[in-house]
């Protein structure tokens, strides 16, 4: 499960958007000052900061160029200072992204899920909570999560980036699996019927891959 790191001492906006980001899918892990920020980036390894400015004992500044010394982790400052001179500063230190107080939990999240996805770490990011983490090779549900096979990750991750459109075996094979073309029909079913299974694991019943007779495969995003 992606982890987001929160440091932020305001424990309201600190709620709101550990809460926003469990919502999605993700693991939140909030620290209300700059204290611990190094130790717990190196324990925790997370996929992902939101970085105030203004904490206690070290400021947000501090903590990125001590966080850059040894991790390129993404990171985004939070902060109440908006003049051209702060946001550069903040950029210089190593950020990634920058957001003024007051802001929207959800424009965050939409902020961090372009980042997460600029990185690589993962394919889609739902509203409902569903997500494929390309880090671990795993399908997340809210809370839950299930390992999926590399051939299996392949599949998913082609269909989920194009919801809604039709692929053909020949198509799958061509697109997901451009290094291992020994793949069959039969094999590509097989991998289907699993993937059907590992979403009923996570209590997922709504059919999310659809077979359309004579075209193939779609992948269809919960109502």
């Amino acid at each position: 499960m992606i982890k987001v790191l929160i440091v932020e001492d305001e424990p309201e906006i600190a709620a709101q958007v550990a809460k926003y980001a469990t919502n999605n899918g993700y693991q939140p892990i909030v620290l209300n000052s700059g204290e611990r920020v190094v130790e717990v980036v190196k324990l925790e390894m997370p996929d992902i900061i939101v970085l105030d400015v203004m904490l206690p004992v070290k400021d947000g500044v501090e903590c990125c160029q001590d966080i850059r010394q040894f991790s390129d982790v993404p990171i985004i400052m939070l902060t109440a200072k908006k003049t051209e001179n702060d946001r550069i500063t903040g950029l210089q230190s190593g950020v990634d992204d920058y957001v003024c107080k007051p802001f929207s939990a959800k424009e965050l999240m939409l902020r961090i899920k372009a980042i997460l996805k600029r990185y690589g770490k993962g394919v889609e990011i739902t509203n409902t909570g569903l997500y494929l983490d390309k880090s671990g090779f795993s399908l997340n549900y809210q809370t839950q999560t299930t390992k999926l096979t590399n051939l299996e990750f392949s599949l998913l991750s082609l269909l989920m980036q194009n919801p809604g459109r039709n692929y053909s075996r020949e198509q799958i094979i061509s697109l997901a699996y451009k290094n291992d073309r020994d793949i069959s029909d039969r094999a590509i079913d097989s991998h289907i019927k699993n993937i059907r299974k590992k979403f009923r694991s996570l209590g997922i019943e709504h059919n999310l891959i659809e077979t359309t007779y004579g075209a193939g495969f779609r992948y269809v995003p919960m109502p």
